[in-house]
Protein backbone atom coordinates (compact mmCIF):
# COMPACT_ATOMS: atom_id res chain seq x y z
CA UNK A 1 0.00 0.00 0.00
CA UNK A 2 1.51 3.33 -0.86
CA UNK A 3 0.23 5.92 1.34
CA UNK A 4 1.01 8.40 2.06
CA UNK A 5 3.77 8.57 0.44
CA UNK A 6 2.83 7.60 -3.22
CA UNK A 7 5.91 7.69 -5.16
CA UNK A 8 9.46 9.22 -4.56
CA UNK A 9 12.44 10.37 -7.56
CA UNK A 10 15.35 11.10 -7.67
CA UNK A 11 16.13 14.18 -9.72
CA UNK A 12 18.92 14.97 -12.17
CA UNK A 13 21.13 18.30 -11.90
CA UNK A 14 19.61 21.01 -14.68
CA UNK A 15 22.78 22.11 -16.82
CA UNK A 16 22.56 25.60 -17.59
CA UNK A 17 23.49 26.12 -21.27
CA UNK A 18 24.52 29.52 -23.36
CA UNK A 19 21.60 29.45 -25.86
CA UNK A 20 18.90 28.68 -23.31
CA UNK A 21 17.40 32.00 -21.53
CA UNK A 22 15.86 30.43 -18.43
CA UNK A 23 16.78 26.83 -17.11
CA UNK A 24 13.62 24.25 -16.99
CA UNK A 25 13.62 20.78 -15.47
CA UNK A 26 11.52 18.50 -17.42
CA UNK A 27 12.26 14.95 -15.40
CA UNK A 28 9.65 15.98 -12.09
CA UNK A 29 6.47 13.33 -12.04
CA UNK A 30 2.96 14.37 -12.98
CA UNK A 31 1.04 14.66 -9.63
CA UNK A 32 -1.89 12.89 -9.49
CA UNK A 33 -5.13 14.22 -8.04
CA UNK A 34 -5.39 15.14 -4.15
CA UNK A 35 -1.53 14.77 -3.76
CA UNK A 36 1.41 17.30 -3.56
CA UNK A 37 5.37 18.22 -4.41
CA UNK A 38 8.05 18.00 -1.46
CA UNK A 39 11.34 18.73 -3.01
CA UNK A 40 14.34 17.66 -1.52
CA UNK A 41 16.90 21.20 -1.65
CA UNK A 42 19.86 20.87 0.02
CA UNK A 43 19.28 19.33 3.49
CA UNK A 44 15.50 20.63 3.40
CA UNK A 45 11.88 19.54 2.53
CA UNK A 46 9.79 22.01 1.02
CA UNK A 47 6.52 21.49 -0.13
CA UNK A 48 5.51 23.64 -3.49
CA UNK A 49 3.33 26.16 -2.95
CA UNK A 50 -0.02 24.99 -3.35
CA UNK A 51 -3.09 26.70 -5.38
CA UNK A 52 -0.08 27.48 -7.68
CA UNK A 53 0.53 26.09 -11.36
CA UNK A 54 3.67 23.74 -11.54
CA UNK A 55 6.17 25.70 -12.80
CA UNK A 56 9.18 23.85 -13.85
CA UNK A 57 11.59 26.83 -13.80
CA UNK A 58 11.02 27.49 -9.82
CA UNK A 59 14.09 27.51 -8.05
CA UNK A 60 13.11 24.80 -5.77
CA UNK A 61 12.06 22.57 -8.53
CA UNK A 62 15.33 23.22 -10.61
CA UNK A 63 17.50 23.06 -7.12
CA UNK A 64 16.18 19.95 -6.05
CA UNK A 65 17.36 16.56 -5.96
CA UNK A 66 14.46 14.58 -4.94
CA UNK A 67 10.83 14.75 -5.08
CA UNK A 68 8.15 12.75 -3.08
CA UNK A 69 4.03 12.63 -4.04
CA UNK A 70 2.39 12.72 -0.87
CA UNK A 71 -1.16 11.98 -0.94
CA UNK A 72 -2.82 14.39 1.22
CA UNK A 73 -6.68 13.30 1.03
CA UNK A 74 -8.53 11.32 4.15
CA UNK A 75 -7.98 7.22 3.40
CA UNK A 76 -9.62 4.38 5.61
CA UNK A 77 -6.86 1.94 6.71
CA UNK A 78 -7.18 -1.69 7.89
CA UNK A 79 -4.40 -3.24 10.10
CA UNK A 80 -4.66 -6.92 11.07
CA UNK A 81 -3.14 -8.29 14.32
CA UNK A 82 -3.49 -11.71 15.24
CA UNK A 83 -4.69 -13.33 18.09
CA UNK A 84 -4.58 -16.29 20.55
CA UNK A 85 -7.60 -18.60 21.23
CA UNK A 86 -7.83 -21.67 23.47
CA UNK A 87 -6.52 -24.04 20.70
CA UNK A 88 -2.94 -23.95 19.52
CA UNK A 89 -3.64 -24.76 16.27
CA UNK A 90 -6.52 -22.10 15.71
CA UNK A 91 -6.19 -18.28 15.98
CA UNK A 92 -8.25 -15.13 15.88
CA UNK A 93 -8.00 -12.49 13.37
CA UNK A 94 -8.30 -8.97 15.22
CA UNK A 95 -9.10 -5.97 11.86
CA UNK A 96 -8.63 -2.26 13.05
CA UNK A 97 -9.96 0.37 10.59
CA UNK A 98 -8.10 3.86 10.83
CA UNK A 99 -9.07 7.31 9.28
CA UNK A 100 -6.03 8.53 8.55
CA UNK A 101 -5.17 12.14 6.85
CA UNK A 102 -2.22 13.91 6.10
CA UNK A 103 -1.63 17.23 7.94
CA UNK A 104 2.22 18.30 7.39
CA UNK A 105 3.41 16.60 3.66
CA UNK A 106 7.12 18.01 4.68
CA UNK A 107 7.28 15.91 7.55
CA UNK A 108 5.53 12.73 5.78
CA UNK A 109 8.56 12.86 3.31
CA UNK A 110 10.94 13.41 5.46
CA UNK A 111 10.17 10.09 7.14
CA UNK A 112 9.51 8.33 4.19
CA UNK A 113 6.28 6.87 5.46
CA UNK A 114 5.04 4.74 2.53
CA UNK A 115 3.39 2.58 4.27
CA UNK A 116 1.19 4.10 7.30
CA UNK A 117 0.18 0.77 8.34
CA UNK A 118 3.51 -0.51 9.45
CA UNK A 119 3.45 2.29 12.36
CA UNK A 120 -0.77 1.29 13.22
CA UNK A 121 0.49 -2.12 13.58
CA UNK A 122 3.52 -1.44 15.59
CA UNK A 123 0.56 0.67 17.65
CA UNK A 124 -1.55 -2.23 17.64
CA UNK A 125 1.20 -4.39 18.74
CA UNK A 126 1.96 -2.07 22.35
CA UNK A 127 -1.21 -3.24 24.20
CA UNK A 128 0.02 -6.30 25.64
CA UNK A 129 -3.14 -7.11 26.97
CA UNK A 130 -5.24 -7.52 23.81
CA UNK A 131 -4.52 -11.13 23.80
CA UNK A 132 -6.01 -11.84 26.94
CA UNK A 133 -9.36 -11.26 25.75
CA UNK A 134 -9.57 -13.93 23.14
CA UNK A 135 -7.07 -16.60 25.12
CA UNK A 136 -9.56 -17.99 27.15
CA UNK A 137 -12.15 -18.91 24.03
CA UNK A 138 -12.65 -21.32 21.22
CA UNK A 139 -12.86 -20.21 17.99
CA UNK A 140 -16.38 -21.44 17.78
CA UNK A 141 -17.18 -18.66 20.67
CA UNK A 142 -15.88 -15.66 17.62
CA UNK A 143 -18.88 -13.72 18.88
CA UNK A 144 -18.33 -13.23 22.26
CA UNK A 145 -14.48 -12.37 21.44
CA UNK A 146 -15.28 -9.57 19.05
CA UNK A 147 -17.76 -8.28 22.12
CA UNK A 148 -14.62 -8.36 24.49
CA UNK A 149 -11.90 -7.18 21.21
CA UNK A 150 -14.26 -4.42 20.35
CA UNK A 151 -15.13 -2.95 24.51
CA UNK A 152 -10.83 -3.03 24.71
CA UNK A 153 -9.52 -1.33 21.78
CA UNK A 154 -12.14 1.54 22.54
CA UNK A 155 -10.56 1.79 25.93
CA UNK A 156 -6.94 1.56 24.84
CA UNK A 157 -7.08 3.98 22.07
CA UNK A 158 -8.63 6.36 24.30
CA UNK A 159 -6.22 5.93 26.88
CA UNK A 160 -3.53 5.41 24.21
CA UNK A 161 -4.32 7.07 20.74
CA UNK A 162 -2.60 6.23 17.76
CA UNK A 163 -0.51 8.89 16.58
CA UNK A 164 1.92 9.06 13.41
CA UNK A 165 4.36 12.29 12.67
CA UNK A 166 2.54 14.81 9.88
CA UNK A 167 -0.90 12.65 10.55
CA UNK A 168 -4.31 12.99 11.91
CA UNK A 169 -4.89 9.20 12.88
CA UNK A 170 -8.21 8.29 14.36
CA UNK A 171 -9.17 4.65 15.66
CA UNK A 172 -12.66 3.93 13.86
CA UNK A 173 -13.56 -0.01 14.74
CA UNK A 174 -12.13 -3.41 15.40
CA UNK A 175 -13.62 -7.13 13.87
CA UNK A 176 -12.41 -10.20 14.86
CA UNK A 177 -12.34 -13.25 11.99
CA UNK A 178 -12.03 -17.00 12.29
CA UNK A 179 -9.45 -18.72 10.81
CA UNK A 180 -9.47 -19.90 7.24
CA UNK A 181 -9.58 -23.71 8.35
CA UNK A 182 -12.44 -22.59 10.66
CA UNK A 183 -14.79 -19.89 7.83
CA UNK A 184 -14.37 -22.93 5.32
CA UNK A 185 -15.71 -25.67 7.80
CA UNK A 186 -18.52 -23.13 8.50
CA UNK A 187 -19.20 -22.09 5.06
CA UNK A 188 -19.18 -26.42 4.09
CA UNK A 189 -21.76 -27.34 7.11
CA UNK A 190 -24.03 -24.02 5.79
CA UNK A 191 -23.96 -25.19 2.00
CA UNK A 192 -24.73 -28.59 3.57
CA UNK A 193 -27.75 -27.37 5.78
CA UNK A 194 -29.11 -25.43 2.84
CA UNK A 195 -28.89 -28.27 0.66
CA UNK A 196 -30.88 -30.15 3.03
CA UNK A 197 -33.63 -27.79 3.47
CA UNK A 198 -34.04 -27.37 -0.19
CA UNK A 199 -34.64 -31.08 -0.58
CA UNK A 200 -36.65 -31.56 2.78
CA UNK A 201 -38.92 -28.16 0.89
CA UNK A 202 -39.37 -30.21 -2.09
CA UNK A 203 -40.53 -33.29 -0.42
CA UNK A 204 -42.76 -31.24 1.80
CA UNK A 205 -44.04 -29.77 -2.03
CA UNK A 206 -44.23 -33.31 -3.59
CA UNK A 207 -45.87 -34.70 -0.68
CA UNK A 208 -48.83 -31.96 -0.76
CA UNK A 209 -49.14 -32.14 -4.61
CA UNK A 210 -49.77 -35.73 -4.09
CA UNK A 211 -52.48 -35.32 -1.56
CA UNK A 212 -53.86 -32.82 -3.77
CA UNK A 213 -53.67 -35.40 -6.76
CA UNK A 214 -55.71 -38.16 -4.20
CA UNK A 215 -57.97 -35.90 -3.43
CA UNK A 216 -58.93 -34.93 -7.09
CA UNK A 217 -58.91 -38.66 -7.81
CA UNK A 218 -61.40 -39.78 -4.89
CA UNK A 219 -64.02 -37.45 -5.94
CA UNK A 220 -64.46 -38.99 -9.66
CA UNK A 221 -63.10 -38.90 -12.88
CA UNK A 222 -65.52 -36.63 -13.37
CA UNK A 223 -63.78 -33.93 -11.12
CA UNK A 224 -60.19 -35.24 -12.50
CA UNK A 225 -61.46 -34.53 -16.25
CA UNK A 226 -62.77 -30.99 -15.18
CA UNK A 227 -59.78 -29.70 -13.70
CA UNK A 228 -58.01 -31.22 -16.46
CA UNK A 229 -60.31 -29.36 -18.85
CA UNK A 230 -59.77 -25.92 -16.69
CA UNK A 231 -56.10 -26.33 -17.32
CA UNK A 232 -56.03 -26.66 -21.08
CA UNK A 233 -54.19 -30.34 -20.44
CA UNK A 234 -57.45 -32.17 -21.49
CA UNK A 235 -59.66 -31.74 -25.28
CA UNK A 236 -62.97 -31.55 -23.97
CA UNK A 237 -64.43 -33.50 -26.73
CA UNK A 238 -62.34 -36.17 -26.03
CA UNK A 239 -63.12 -36.40 -22.20
CA UNK A 240 -66.68 -36.47 -23.26
CA UNK A 241 -66.14 -39.60 -25.83
CA UNK A 242 -64.50 -41.39 -23.27
CA UNK A 243 -67.05 -40.33 -20.64
CA UNK A 244 -69.71 -41.88 -22.91
CA UNK A 245 -67.59 -45.01 -23.46
CA UNK A 246 -67.21 -45.77 -19.81
CA UNK A 247 -70.33 -45.15 -18.75
CA UNK A 248 -71.48 -47.24 -21.34
CA UNK A 249 -68.92 -49.98 -20.62
CA UNK A 250 -70.50 -49.80 -17.11
CA UNK A 251 -74.25 -49.87 -18.12
CA UNK A 252 -73.34 -53.41 -20.06
CA UNK A 253 -70.87 -54.29 -17.01
CA UNK A 254 -74.40 -53.84 -14.78
CA UNK A 255 -76.81 -55.66 -17.09
CA UNK A 256 -74.28 -58.74 -17.24
CA UNK A 257 -73.81 -58.71 -13.19
CA UNK A 258 -77.79 -58.62 -12.82
CA UNK A 259 -78.11 -61.47 -15.11
CA UNK A 260 -76.01 -63.35 -13.46
CA UNK A 261 -76.97 -63.19 -10.08
CA UNK A 262 -80.85 -63.74 -11.43
CA UNK A 263 -79.53 -67.38 -12.33
CA UNK A 264 -77.33 -67.78 -10.09
CA UNK A 265 -80.27 -66.92 -7.08
CA UNK A 266 -82.66 -69.31 -9.36
CA UNK A 267 -80.24 -72.19 -9.33
CA UNK A 268 -79.83 -71.97 -5.89
CA UNK A 269 -83.42 -71.97 -5.26
CA UNK A 270 -83.79 -75.20 -7.07
CA UNK A 271 -81.05 -76.70 -5.57
CA UNK A 272 -82.88 -76.32 -1.94
CA UNK A 273 -86.10 -77.09 -3.27
CA UNK A 274 -84.10 -80.63 -4.90
CA UNK A 275 -82.07 -80.92 -1.61
CA UNK A 276 -85.67 -80.84 0.65
CA UNK A 277 -87.13 -83.09 -1.19
CA UNK A 278 -84.57 -85.25 -1.19
CA UNK A 279 -84.43 -84.87 2.64
CA UNK A 280 -87.89 -86.17 3.01
CA UNK A 281 -87.99 -89.06 0.46
CA UNK A 282 -85.28 -90.34 2.95
CA UNK A 283 -86.89 -89.51 6.29
CA UNK A 284 -89.91 -91.70 4.30
CA UNK A 285 -87.35 -94.92 3.66
CA UNK A 286 -86.17 -94.63 6.68
CA UNK A 287 -90.03 -94.38 8.38
CA UNK A 288 -90.71 -97.39 6.31
CA UNK A 289 -89.15 -99.98 8.60
CA UNK A 290 -90.58 -99.01 11.53
CA UNK A 291 -93.96 -100.80 12.86
CA UNK A 292 -95.89 -98.29 13.53
CA UNK A 293 -96.36 -95.59 11.34
CA UNK A 294 -98.84 -92.97 10.76
CA UNK A 295 -98.52 -92.85 7.13
CA UNK A 296 -101.55 -90.19 6.68
CA UNK A 297 -100.23 -87.76 9.26
CA UNK A 298 -96.46 -88.14 7.11
CA UNK A 299 -98.00 -87.51 4.28
CA UNK A 300 -99.85 -84.33 5.16
CA UNK A 301 -96.06 -82.91 6.64
CA UNK A 302 -94.43 -83.84 3.83
CA UNK A 303 -96.84 -81.73 1.59
CA UNK A 304 -96.28 -78.91 3.88
CA UNK A 305 -92.34 -79.13 3.61
CA UNK A 306 -93.03 -79.07 -0.28
CA UNK A 307 -95.52 -76.49 -0.51
CA UNK A 308 -97.89 -78.25 -1.60
CA UNK A 309 -96.12 -80.18 -4.32
CA UNK A 310 -95.71 -83.98 -3.79
CA UNK A 311 -92.50 -85.12 -3.77
CA UNK A 312 -91.93 -87.77 -6.87
CA UNK A 313 -93.49 -91.06 -6.30
CA UNK A 314 -95.71 -89.59 -3.71
CA UNK A 315 -99.21 -88.59 -4.60
CA UNK A 316 -101.76 -86.08 -3.01
CA UNK A 317 -103.67 -86.00 0.18
CA UNK A 318 -106.50 -86.41 -0.98
CA UNK A 319 -106.24 -89.67 -3.17
CA UNK A 320 -104.22 -91.21 -0.24
CA UNK A 321 -106.66 -94.30 1.31
CA UNK A 322 -106.27 -94.59 4.95
CA UNK A 323 -104.41 -97.93 5.98
CA UNK A 324 -106.14 -98.33 8.99
CA UNK A 325 -110.12 -98.21 9.47
CA UNK A 326 -111.82 -97.35 12.42
CA UNK A 327 -113.85 -100.70 13.26
CA UNK A 328 -114.03 -103.14 15.75
CA UNK A 329 -111.15 -105.28 16.69
CA UNK A 330 -111.29 -109.14 15.83
CA UNK A 331 -111.88 -111.21 18.21
CA UNK A 332 -108.80 -112.54 20.02
CA UNK A 333 -106.67 -110.20 19.30
CA UNK A 334 -107.41 -107.99 21.79
CA UNK A 335 -104.89 -105.49 23.07
CA UNK A 336 -102.76 -105.82 26.38
CA UNK A 337 -105.42 -103.14 27.35
CA UNK A 338 -108.33 -105.82 26.64
CA UNK A 339 -109.83 -102.86 24.59
CA UNK A 340 -109.52 -105.23 21.31
CA UNK A 341 -107.98 -102.53 19.50
CA UNK A 342 -104.66 -104.66 18.86
CA UNK A 343 -102.33 -101.30 19.22
CA UNK A 344 -104.41 -98.64 19.71
CA UNK A 345 -105.91 -98.42 16.52
CA UNK A 346 -102.74 -99.42 14.71
CA UNK A 347 -102.17 -102.71 13.05
CA UNK A 348 -98.98 -104.46 14.32
CA UNK A 349 -97.94 -105.87 10.70
CA UNK A 350 -99.59 -106.49 7.28
CA UNK A 351 -101.12 -109.74 8.40
CA UNK A 352 -103.88 -108.34 10.08
CA UNK A 353 -105.19 -106.46 6.92
CA UNK A 354 -105.85 -109.78 5.74
CA UNK A 355 -109.26 -111.55 6.87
Amino acid sequence: MNYPVIAEHILATVQGTWWARRRRREDVPPLPPGAVHVFRVGGNYRTFPEGMVFDPAHPDVLDASSVSLVDTRARLVDVDRPLPSVSEADNFTMRASFTCQVTDPVVIARQGIIDVAVPLRAYLMGDSDLPRASAGHRVEEINAVRTEVSHRMTAYSAIVPPRVAGMNVEFVSAEVYASDDLRDWEQKLRDERRSWELRRGQRDFETQDALRIAELLSQGSDHVDAFGIARQEIDLTEAAARIHRITAEESAHRRTAETAERAHAQTRETAEAQIRRDMLLTLLRQMSGSEYVDYHQVLEQVLRETGGQAAPGVGPVAETPRMVGSGQARPGRAGRDGSGDPQGGFVKDEDDLVD
